[in-house]
């Protein structure tokens, strides 16, 4: 799958910025199922100093840039085309008991170094707390295989929780959102990550989009249009499996990739701190098309 991806973010505030700076995770990383042909990003007005591109901790890219001079709007686009394979076949079965797991990721001083075991740390979205605890072992049975249990869990939050977008905002925390079943895919993902963590298993945070438009005969999935969220779990076995509660299946081809993290605090799409400006809330466009659809459009 071939996919074009335009995202889109707008801000008209509603007195002066009389200064600004800016980061954002808005280009897409190669992973083993991703290519990234091309990406490009445009700043209007353009920025003081141009943009300065980085990685983080994670290998992420990361993007910033400042604004020194008055301005009464801001508008970010970042355009890219990205190739994506299909994801191998998964045997949960044949993943080894999630408890051997948790025990293997324990944090042990002068141990080497584990990329797994800081994903295991609870996080300011989704900490290691005891509800998550007991909400991990309602499908974390003894002796369960960690992909059967994982799989089992996306499935457990796709049943019991409900897609409300205004039920919850940016900064609710994992525990909050479990307490109230409800809330958007940045929620599921926490409830999801901070639960496994909560047992001892490794879980990060992946930020991307999805597919606009389902090939034929697929439902419209939830979240299209719009930044999108969803859980990498840890296998010894798989390696890292990425699933998508707020949907319920494993992330495939239409899973666009943009970046990992601890929580949605570490691959923000756009944040900044600005001087003046009032209040002001984005305006978020986001776009993914096959690129074959794009060029017969065309």
């Amino acid at each position: 799958m071939t996919l074009r991806v335009l995202h889109e973010t707008g801000y008209a505030y509603d007195a002066p910025v009389e200064l600004a700076h800016h980061l954002g995770h808005l280009r897409p990383r190669d992973t083993p199922l991703q290519r990234v042909r091309s990406w490009e990003l445009s700043v209007t007005p353009p920025p003081d100093g141009g943009l300065h591109q980085s990685v983080d901790p994670w290998g992420n890219h990361r993007v910033s840039f400042s604004h020194a001079r008055v301005h009464a709007q801001l508008l970010v686009v970042s355009r890219f085309v990205t190739e994506i394979d299909p994801l191998p076949r998964l045997r949960p079965e044949s993943s080894p008991p999630w408890e051997a797991v948790a025990a293997r990721l324990r944090y042990r001083p002068g141990a080497g170094f584990d990329e797994a075991v800081e994903f295991t740390l609870g996080s300011a979205y989704a900490p290691r707390e005891a509800s998550l605890a007991r909400f991990a072992t309602r499908v974390f049975r003894p002796g369960t295989p960690l992909l059967v249990g994982a799989l089992a869990m996306m499935h457990l939050i796709f049943r019991h929780f409900t897609y409300q977008p205004l039920a919850t905002s940016v900064n609710t925390r994992a525990p909050e959102a479990l307490a109230q079943r409800q809330g958007v895919c940045q929620d599921f993902a926490h409830v999801m990550i901070g639960a496994m963590r909560s047992i001892g298993l490794a879980a990060r945070y992946v930020s991307g989009y999805l597919l606009t438009h389902p090939p034929p005969g697929q439902p419209r999935l939830i979240g299209a249009d719009a930044s999108h969220a969803w859980v990498s779990v840890w296998c010894p076995v798989h390696g890292w499996v990425a699933l998508d509660p707020t949907n319920a299946v494993p992330a495939g081809t239409d899973h666009v990739t943009l970046a990992w993290g601890r929580d949605y605090a570490d691959v923000a799409p756009l944040r900044g701190v600005i001087r003046g400006g009032g209040r002001a809330e984005p305006r978020v466009a986001v776009t993914v098309e096959p690129l074959d659809a794009v060029i017969e459009s065309e």
